[in-house]
């Protein structure tokens, strides 16, 4: 079985992916998992997302790309603002389904299932609250961020606009990682990105969590 990396490798095109979370909303701050519940984005998250755009625009982007949910979404129309570009949405870049622990927070998730989260922190395969498990929500989303890196120039930038946790699996499967060390990437801040780069040899990760100083990770990603 080929690998992304090596599907990836001899290329050399240049080209970068920024993968870049959604701004705030109400539930990150209350730590409540959010999964793939559509949850609008908080004034905050707005003005986050508008500063954010602001920054990314001068990276050049040639494609964005994002989770159809409205807090990715709604992140994403604030650089095609500035960009001109349009955005392609897709379900597939969702957070991860979570089950029964959609709804709950971080608190009421230790309480209830205590074991279960024990054991996804220490890198078991765990279908949180009956969910899905991160290798599954890598093989949905990975495939699309790479099908839209193909169809960029030589040099090219891709946004895509995702979820912590999507965004963490996603990295992982185009760094040809071993899923029980997706744990080491660190979770992203609100409106913060991480960025790819193609070189000889396959994806290589450039900048993680970059975009602002540092803040606490809220949500679905800790």
């Amino acid at each position: 079985m080929t690998s992304f990396s090596e599907a990836s490798a001899g290329k050399g095109r240049g080209r970068r992916i920024i993968l870049w979370r959604h701004g705030q909303t109400a539930w990150n701050v209350e730590r409540r998992f959010q999964g793939t519940t559509d949850v609008e984005l908080t004034e905050t998250g707005v003005a986050q997302a508008r500063r954010a755009a602001r920054l990314l625009v001068s990276l050049k982007p040639d494609g964005i790309v994002a989770s159809d949910l409205k807090r990715a979404a709604n992140t994403a129309a604030e650089l095609a603002a500035l960009t001109g570009l349009d955005v392609t949405h897709d379900e597939a870049l969702r957070e991860t389904y979570a089950g029964a622990w959609q709804g709950l927070t971080h608190e009421e998730i230790i309480a209830r299932y205590g074991d279960e989260y024990t054991a996804w922190k220490r890198g078991e395969p765990v279908r949180r609250g009956g969910g899905e498990l991160e290798t599954e929500v890598a093989d949905r989303a990975a495939p699309v961020v790479l099908r839209h890196a193909e169809k960029l120039p030589e040099d090219g930038t891709l946004v895509v606009v995702s979820h912590g946790g999507t965004i963490r699996t996603t990295i992982g499967r185009l760094l040809a990682l071993d899923p029980h060390n997706w744990e080491s990437l660190g979770g992203l801040s609100n409106c913060c990105w991480s960025v790819l780069g193609e070189g000889a040899r396959g994806w290589r990760l450039l900048e993680h969590n970059a975009g602002t100083l540092p803040e606490p990770v809220l949500g679905d990603d800790d």
